[in-house]
């Protein structure tokens, strides 16, 4: 009887401190959820030819990629472009500069490649401004890019990203003659901060970009196309079933979207070797209104109102999805469940090869062509 007492006063802490530990565990996984992100380094810089003005890159799945993109550097450079893979082995990959790296430049080995390509909107060479968007989290920055059409597109970036992720696709939305405004919304680092300063994974974010669409239709819109990258997709869609604007929304583009947050965050959570019940256990804590303030959030996350493949039925303007078999991030099966749910609203050409946000980059034509051809056939342009 003394050595069962024993093995139960050792036994008890023991089963305690596992418990304290797994949920631990748990809330920390959910506060990486819905804290905004940082940029985070994800390949290394190997050589710099300054000569040949050519970069060498730890090899990986994204910096392999034949396409234009962009590196995030420290030194003497913030930001440089790449252009094509010029030769690549087993470790590294060598690509042409497009930005000039001159001689005697310090660049560190950290970088961090990117879809963005262009940072701020002078690059694109088309005239714009800047406007403030009143929206109930306060002032939000954003980006107007004029046109004479009626029908404006608001663009919504993704998470862990800033407005210039966007701007890849004002020149295509100018060239058929439609105004763009490129939005920021709460908690991205621009726009104001809330409460807490959490994502709400597009729960809360969409009310953002429907002041957005109230700004549009008191400037001259008489109509919109929203347009989300990554969570902006979220977002997006949150605002189409969610907006007193509705009626005004006239076409949806989601570029590499999250359709569902629980697919989402299941396959990032394998990917990052997490297994279950670690994510579901997450996902329960941040659904739970206490165990979702503990994790960071300001609110209960309600993922079954940001399942969107669920409430297809609720979903009235068209749809062009834009999303890479090969995404490696957010993947496509939700995108796809939404086309197969709603194949009368849904358009969904296939890519394949190009990574997350990234198919302007891999395949700027077909992906220019395919917005053109949408565009054009639903009388939106």
């Amino acid at each position: 009887m003394k050595s069962l007492r024993h093995a139960v006063a050792f036994a008890v802490p023991a089963v305690v401190a596992a418990g304290i530990a797994a949920g631990a565990a748990v809330l920390a996984t959910a506060r990486r959820v819905v804290t905004p992100s940082v940029r985070r380094n994800d390949t290394q810089i190997l050589a710099v030819d300054t000569g040949a003005q050519t970069i060498e890159l730890s090899r990986t799945p994204d910096t392999e990629l034949p396409g234009r993109y962009g590196l995030f550097t420290t030194g003497t450079y913030g930001y440089v472009k790449l252009g094509a893979v010029l030769s690549a082995d087993r470790t590294r990959v060598r690509r042409k500069l497009l930005t000039q790296i001159e001689p005697g430049a310090r660049v560190d080995r950290d970088a961090a490649f990117s879809g963005w390509y262009h940072v701020t909107p002078s690059e694109l060479h088309l005239p714009w401004e800047s406007v403030l968007i009143g929206s109930p989290a306060g002032p939000c920055p954003a980006w107007f890019f004029p046109a004479d059409s009626s029908t404006w597109v608001i663009q919504v970036h993704g998470r862990g990203t800033l407005r210039s992720e966007c701007l890849r696709a004002v020149p295509v939305m100018h060239a058929l003659g439609l105004p763009t405004l490129v939005v920021s919304y709460r908690n991205d680092g621009e726009a104001p901060r809330s409460r807490g300063g959490s994502y709400a994974l597009g729960a809360s974010e969409w009310r953002d970009v429907d002041a957005a669409i109230g700004h549009a239709l008191r400037h001259g819109a008489e109509r919109v196309v929203l347009m989300g990258w990554s969570m902006g997709g979220a977002i997006v869609l949150q605002t189409a079933v969610s907006s007193g604007h509705r009626d005004a929304i006239a076409g949806i583009v989601l570029e590499s979207p999250v359709v569902d947050w629980r697919t989402v965050l299941r396959f990032q959570a394998r990917e990052s070797g997490l297994r279950e019940p670690l994510p579901g256990l997450a996902m329960s804590a941040l659904g739970n209104t206490f165990l979702a303030r503990l994790s960071g959030a300001e609110e209960a996350i309600p993922f079954d109102r940001l399942d969107m493949v669920a409430r297809a039925s609720e979903l009235s303007a068209p749809i062009l999805i834009l999303h890479s078999e090969d995404d490696g991030f957010v993947p496509a099966d939700a995108s796809h469940a939404l086309a197969e749910a709603r194949p009368d609203l849904v358009t969904m050409p296939e890519f394949r090869v190009a990574r997350h946000t990234k198919i302007w980059n891999y395949d700027q034509d077909g992906w220019t062509a395919a917005i053109d051809q949408w565009m054009t056939a639903k009388g939106l342009a």
